[in-house]
């Protein structure tokens, strides 16, 4: 047991690492066509229970029925429980911040053309995910670190129908929708 804690202890540390690394990289500038088609989210279901709200993206952005894909992060959770989106948690932090998760694999093997980072508080584990997912565009709440998202929205993690509303003023702005 003490040494699992241990080897716990230094995948975290190596963890960091990795991510301080990636951070520092300029981004890989990911080669789509302007406008949103497909949209990926990362969503504390710590915080924010109803994680399917982000379906309703596909009709407020008149997207296709399989173009938004969410992957959520809790804390502990149990594999026999069903949940009605995909999980991933801290005991799938692997060395050298890699998420040895399936569905986390699934998730990074597709481009999006937006990642919503709907995450209030710093977590390794969010972050990485982040940082690894290849979209052209990256959203997120204002208690994030800046160096992750290209647009920072300030508003309430527990309020989505202002989410969702500014999100797509800002979209409008930019001209992707």
């Amino acid at each position: 047991m003490f040494i699992k804690g241990l080897q716990d202890k230094f995948k975290v540390k190596s963890g960091l690492k990795y991510l301080k690394e990636e951070m520092e990289k300029p981004a890989l500038p990911v080669a789509r066509e302007k406008g949103i088609t497909s949209v990926g989210c990362i969503v504390d279901v710590d915080n924010f229970q109803n994680a399917e709200a982000f379906y309703e993206l596909i009709d407020e952005f008149s997207l296709r029925p399989n173009a938004i894909k969410i992957i959520g992060y809790k804390r502990e959770y149990d594999k026999n429980s069903p949940y009605a989106i995909q999980i991933f948690s801290d005991r799938d932090l692997g060395w050298k911040g890699q998420i040895e998760n399936g569905y986390v694999l699934e998730f990074l093997g597709r481009e999006y053309d937006m990642l919503v980072n709907y995450y209030e508080e710093d977590n390794l584990m969010m972050k990485l995910l982040s940082v690894k997912t290849p979209a052209r565009l990256k959203v997120g709440l204002g208690s994030q670190d800046p160096k992750v998202n290209d647009l920072i929205l300030n508003t309430n993690m527990k309020d989505f129908a202002l989410f969702k509303s500014e999100l797509k003023k800002y979209l409008k702005v930019l001209n992707e929708l």
